[in-house]
């Protein structure tokens, strides 16, 4: 079995989005972010947290802009684009499926 704050793979693209969808973060907030929002359950290294926004900004699901933290010093802020929101909505849709499809049969006796 897995570590508890383990993310099940593939969903650490959906929780960047969604939280990026709320207002621009640099990637320490995100990271933060995904962990306060999870109550400490998930825990995003930056190991697999900075590929993941590469790879989003790659496919141009979000923007980066330098700008300066709170603290004075400089960090790219991410911020979700048009076809990111597009994707986010449609990650979304299919985790709902998903979810209530494993829901269904872990509530079968």
């Amino acid at each position: 079995m897995g570590k508890p704050n383990d993310l099940v793979q593939g969903t650490l693209d959906l929780l960047i989005l969604k939280v990026v969808s709320l207002e621009p973060k640099h990637g320490w907030a995100i990271a933060k972010r995904i962990e306060q929002i999870s109550k400490d359950e998930l825990q995003v290294q930056q190991g697999s947290l900075y590929p993941a926004l590469y790879r989003l900004e790659q496919q141009g699901w979000i923007k980066a802009e330098w700008r300066a933290t709170d603290g004075g010093r400089q960090a790219k802020f991410y911020s979700l684009t048009a076809p990111g929101r597009r994707r986010l909505d449609a990650e979304l849709a299919n985790w709902n499926r998903l979810s209530s499809a494993i829901d269904l049969v872990m509530r079968t006796t």
